[in-house]
């Protein structure tokens, strides 16, 4: 499907209108996206290949990994098949579908390109308050309107969204042959969430209170970890208490990621998407040793 989206007036009361892309997941009509092309948005109207039209209502949004799910208002829609995004192939076939320059306005078809699977598993980390794991990335023409819509495999199944493109230094270039699309596996994960639940539960606890190591600390206690974190105490009955983490344990790394502030700490689980209910390993130094921990972390 391809959106028109509404904003609020704004200077001169005026109507802004936009357009993006986007892919219908089940025959009762829910729809992915990308959040930033629905965000703000104060009416959608979704057109299917074809011309036919519908209102659409925003099911829930994750703007940390930019994914929007979306309902249509009707039933008995056509949709597309997933595929296991895990299972890609560098240098398979590939399609990217959308609605590129509002293309689809023409002819009520979407604009198709083809190109290879050139990378996976890309990491970006945190952007500007969005997540880019694992990231697809592909040579098929993506330009602005793509955003949301399908990119499928040689046997037309759904194997990620189509995000954002790489232009170098020149952002009104368009498409140099380096896209990035959400993997679908990532995506469903996203996608079912937002349909049982309408958002995205991240607020967690751990039962622990900590702070960075510093040098002077470190020469206190004779030790020769430089970098960590350090535990000054543990709440009773917490997914710490649980984990038997204990009270000067110091934290060197979360997820074989070294850390050195509790900031940090908070960004690793963010990028992996770790959740309430999820574990986290942790590496530990205690009383002259190495030890590894694995940390549930505890519903708000």
């Amino acid at each position: 499907p391809w959106f028109e989206y509404f904003f609020p007036p704004q200077i001169r009361q005026r109507e802004i209108k936009g357009s993006g892309s986007g892919v219908v997941i089940s025959p009762d009509g829910y729809v992915l996206t990308n959040d930033h092309v629905v965000e703000n948005a104060t009416k959608i109207i979704v057109t299917l290949p074809g011309g036919e039209e519908y209102n659409a209502e925003v099911i829930g949004m994750d703007n940390l990994t930019d994914l929007a799910l979306l309902k249509l208002d009707g039933k008995n829609f056509p949709f597309i098949e997933m595929a296991n995004s895990d299972e890609l192939i560098i240098g398979e076939w590939v399609i990217a579908l959308g609605n590129p320059f509002g293309l689809f306005d023409m002819n009520q078809q979407p604009t198709a390109t083809i190109g290879i699977v050139s990378g996976k598993n890309l990491d970006f980390g945190l952007q500007d308050g969005k997540v880019f794991q694992d990231m697809i990335q592909t040579d098929a023409a993506i330009n602005p309107g793509n955003s949301g819509g399908p990119l499928v495999n040689s046997e037309g199944n759904l194997i990620g969204i189509n995000t954002f493109i790489y232009t170098g230094s020149n952002a009104r270039q368009g498409s140099i042959g380096i896209g990035f699309a959400i993997p679908i596996n990532r995506a469903k994960r996203i996608a079912e969430e937002l349909k049982s639940k309408g958002e995205i539960i991240r607020d967690f606890t751990t039962g622990i209170r900590a702070q960075p190591l510093d040098s002077r600390t470190a020469t206190y206690l004779d030790i020769p970890i430089k970098e960590g974190v350090i535990i000054t105490s543990i709440a009773n009955n917490s997914p710490a208490e649980n984990a038997k983490l204990e009270y000067g344990d110091i934290i060197i790394a979360v997820e074989k990621q070294k850390v050195s502030s509790l900031n940090e700490i908070l960004e690793i689980i963010e990028v992996n998407d770790i959740r309430p209910g999820d574990k986290i390993q942790l590496r530990i130094w205690r009383n002259g040793r190495y030890i590894n921990k694995k940390l549930k972390l505890g519903k708000l």
